[in-house]
């Protein structure tokens, strides 16, 4: 195969770095890790084996389909998106459960039998039974391993965000014992920094694991993901004239610049357009002019030449802030087009 001219470094010590620091603050709870959409496009495979050399015994995707790609992996999968008619023929994958949530899923999941998850609706609206629905005996009978919840506003510092957090996980407290379930399981990334009493049984980092940091209190996550691309081009643009579409950059002096192999189809955003930089080793090489659909343009100096790689200021808060792109777009952005490389 012919290498990309653009790929994603990738820490392996970063990745195992952060699941130990959530496992840590996750307290008496054991700490999941989710690996849905590819480990947030890092690589689902090669993330869910690091992690379970690591001690990680609890996976998450979204769907069936990413459960029989993992198959041969020996990791416990849950489904978040639970069992459609279509999903029957994976029902019996090994090791593999639906996250159950709704009416319609209890009774398919019943003709099957086995172990199963169940999602309840604690007020993001999203998926899950009402609190109501398990109170009355919805999941009766069923063998449930995990009851879960997903907190809505986790991330955030505000008055109502901490009111409605409380109120999710109070709602949830009291389903304890209702369902015969063996653990509880609340908590995403930022949830697991609220403390404590939002833990429960199992938590299910996800952006956390992979570089980002939803609140303060997990500064001390490691980058993972750092793209690079390859220059293909070096050239001299004379003071006065201007680069890339639309002429949005002008040369102030006779410039040094470097076409990188790199643009918005492979995920780097246009919202960095004239805002990013790359480095060259330490010298920082700031983009020029609008991101192209392939291509982009930075100021370089140096031994920078035709066939050198650059790396792309990458840091998820920091080019998040930037950019006005969610940490989690960044990241699940990346596209095909890069060699995933693990250090």
């Amino acid at each position: 195969m012919i290498p990309s001219a653009c790929r994603l470094s990738l820490s392996s010590a970063a990745l195992v770095h952060n699941w130990r620091l959530l496992d840590q603050m996750s307290g008496a709870a054991a700490c999941g890790a989710a690996v849905k959409a590819d480990a947030y496009g890092l690589g689902a495979r090669e993330v869910v084996t690091r992690l379970q050399a690591a001690g990680c015994r609890d996976f998450f995707v979204a769907t069936w389909r990413e459960a029989r790609a993992l198959a041969d992996t020996g990791a416990t999968l849950s489904v978040l998106h639970g069992i459609r008619a279509q999903d029957l023929p994976l029902a019996g994958l090994r090791n593999a459960r639906p996250v159950l949530s709704t009416r319609e899923q209890v009774r398919r999941w019943r003709e099957v039998g086995g172990a199963c998850d169940v999602m309840v609706d604690t007020g993001m609206n999203r998926l899950g039974l009402s609190p109501a629905e398990v109170a009355a005996g919805v999941t009766d009978g069923l063998q449930v391993e995990t009851l879960m919840s997903h907190l809505a506003c986790a991330d955030e510092d505000s008055g109502q965000g901490r009111a409605m957090n409380a109120r999710q996980r109070d709602a949830f407290a009291a389903l304890a014992g209702r369902t015969g379930a063996r653990r509880m399981s609340l908590c995403n990334s930022a949830g697991i920094a609220l403390g404590a009493d939002y833990h429960f049984d199992l938590t299910r980092p996800g952006l956390a694991l992979y570089g980002g940091v939803p609140r303060a209190e997990l500064g001390a996550i490691r980058q993972v993901a750092t793209p690079q691309a390859q220059v293909l081009q070096r050239r001299r643009v004379p003071a006065g004239e201007t680069v890339g579409y639309n002429a949005t950059w002008t040369a102030p002096a006779d410039t040094e610049v470097a076409i990188l192999n790199i643009g918005y189809a492979d995920g780097y955003r246009r919202a960095f357009s004239g805002l990013g930089r790359a480095f060259a080793g330490d010298h920082a090489c700031p983009v020029l002019g609008r991101v192209s659909m392939d291509l982009l343009a930075v100021e370089c100096g140096g031994d920078v030449g035709e066939g050198d790689w650059l790396s792309l200021d990458y840091a998820l808060p920091e080019a998040a802030a930037a950019s006005g792109v969610s940490q989690y777009e960044l990241l699940t952005g990346m596209g095909a087009r890069f060699d995933r490389v693990w250090r």
